[in-house]
């Protein structure tokens, strides 16, 4: 895990009283994982001291970091061989997971 900074830490721990959990990602480790039910996030370290998202949040599959494709006229979250159907529950799921991440974010950033 990278140097935080306090005001880094202090969002770490924002994100923490709001029931998200710190995890590791293989083969992210130089990420910071942050996960809520079923969905995760990359967060990386800026110079101004605050934490943004790399790239966009996840559903998980098997306690891993999956992405959204089309098959079959369907939408899948697939990990490796892996896949659960996108279904309006789950991306519904992923949504307010980011939606409540990108305000955690935020707040306190003068955003």
């Amino acid at each position: 895990m990278p140097e935080l900074t306090p005001q880094q830490i202090a969002v770490l721990e924002r994100l923490r009283t709001q029931g998200f959990q710190l995890v590791q990602f293989a083969p992210h480790e130089r990420a910071i994982g942050v996960r809520k039910g079923n969905c995760a996030a990359l967060l990386q370290p800026t110079g101004a001291g605050s934490l943004q998202l790399v790239g966009e949040p996840s559903y998980l599959v098997d306690s891993n970091l999956s992405v959204r494709l089309q098959r079959e006229g369907k939408q899948w979250f697939v990990w490796k061989a892996k896949q659960v159907e996108a279904t309006p529950e789950r991306r519904a799921e992923l949504a307010t997971f980011a939606e409540e991440l990108k305000s955690l974010l935020q707040t306190g950033t003068g955003a």
